[in-house]
């Protein structure tokens, strides 16, 4: 565990509602789609693009203004203590039906984050399929590095927070900033307040993994 335990995410300064690109149009874009609507329009290409562009920046700013992370987090979560043996952590990942877990000390204050992949790394394998040769060859050793090994000796600390006012913009650059598939979610003070899937954000934002790679 490192000293400083919860890095909250801070929006970077050039990141702006402008996270998701327009497409550049061509004139001739724009004159083959004035081409299709029927009747006569009297409007240049500029003005066309003029108009483009304002609706797209309105869009996104609705879509930034509606989309914050208390609304889209799950909760209630039970997370982890540091003293959480292994095997009671893959339990609670089961029935939560996650692959993520925050972990947090007295006040529910978020001290790190355990995930699938690092669990499996402390059992020495970067994949289940990896892991369950050894499963059926070393049964004893591996079930007692399970009870023997606490959250503390496998989390990653300090944990990448949102607060729970972020709006799509500081979770599009969070998410951005690490490969993890969620992150929790905390009030000012640093407590868990509940856990943003990566997966509930694009469905939210209807958008594919590829726009926040």
């Amino acid at each position: 565990m490192t000293e400083n335990h919860l890095h909250l995410f801070q929006e970077p300064d050039h990141a702006d509602i402008d996270e998701i690109r327009e497409l550049e149009l061509s004139d001739d874009d724009i004159l083959d789609a004035m081409r299709k609507i029927p009747g006569y329009i009297d409007i240049t290409t500029t003005d066309f693009r003029t108009i483009y562009h304002l609706a797209h920046a309105h869009a996104v700013e609705r879509m930034n203004s509606r989309m914050c992370a208390r609304n889209l987090m799950r909760s209630p979560i039970q997370p982890l203590q540091p003293t959480t043996p292994l095997h009671q952590a893959a339990g609670l990942f089961v029935r939560q039906g996650v692959k993520a877990l925050p972990v947090v000390v007295g006040g529910g204050l978020v001290r790190g984050i355990l995930t699938e992949t690092d669990i499996l790394k402390r059992l020495g394998a970067e994949s289940f399929l990896e892991l369950l040769p050894r499963l059926l060859e070393q049964c004893d050793r591996l079930a007692h590095c399970c009870h023997e090994t606490a959250t503390s000796a496998m989390m990653t600390s300090p944990a990448i927070c949102v607060p729970e006012h972020a709006g799509f913009s500081e979770i599009m650059s969070a998410f951005k900033s690490h490969g993890g598939r969620s992150m929790p979610v905390v009030d000012e003070r640093g407590r868990l307040l509940g856990l943003l899937m990566r997966k509930d954000f694009l469905a939210a934002c209807q958008l594919d993994v590829q726009s926040i790679r």
